[in-house]
This record gives C-alpha cells, structure tokens and sequence, in this order.
C-alpha cells in the first residue's frame, strides 16, 4: 500500500490567527468620538437655524425657504440624536439589570 502525502502544511506549522473576538478592529473613530463628533454636528446645525431665524427677522437678505429647511434640518438632527440617547439609555437600564 502506497503512503498518502500531506498536501497541505501541518497546522503546527500556521502561524496562529487572531479572531475578532480578540483583535477588534481599530481602523475607524471609536463610538466616542463618533457620538461627539455627531453632537458637534448637531450643535452646528442648530446655531445656523437659529442664524438663519435671527437674520430673517431683522431683515437681512434671506430667503424665507432657506430659513425654513435650515429649522427643519437642524430640528430632523436633534430629534434622530435624541432617539439615539434614549435608545443607548435603554440598553444601558438593560444592562444594569442583568443578574450575575
């Protein structure tokens, strides 16, 4: 009877992978620097929409639409990071109930 020869190398001999349990990726922002960059963003929206108003009553050269769509963006960006807090609020109770 003929030997079979290994076609692959031994698995001793693979340098060992990490999985992504133990090696998290850390190309990107991490989730606090996400959440703050986003909180400025909100910040920002939210003084331009109240420029924007300031300026449409004392009579500057705006348009009324403009002024408009600013107040909604910024009033859109609020309530979606509103959302977001009560929902990170809300696993946070969840967690803190776990029984160990």
């Amino acid at each position: 009877m003929t030997s079979i020869s290994p076609t692959q190398a031994p698995l001793s001999a693979a340098p060992p992978q990490a999985s992504a349990a133990t090696n998290p990726v850390q190309d990107g922002p991490s989730f606090k620097q996400m959440m703050l960059q986003s909180l400025q963003d909100v910040n920002a929206m939210q003084q331009q929409a109240a420029e924007a108003v300031e300026t449409l009553m004392t009579g500057g050269d705006v348009e009324p639409a403009a002024v408009l769509t600013a107040v909604q963006k910024a009033d859109l960006s609020f309530r979606l990071m509103l959302q977001m807090r009560n929902k990170m609020m809300q696993v946070y109770q969840e967690v803190k109930d776990i029984r160990i």
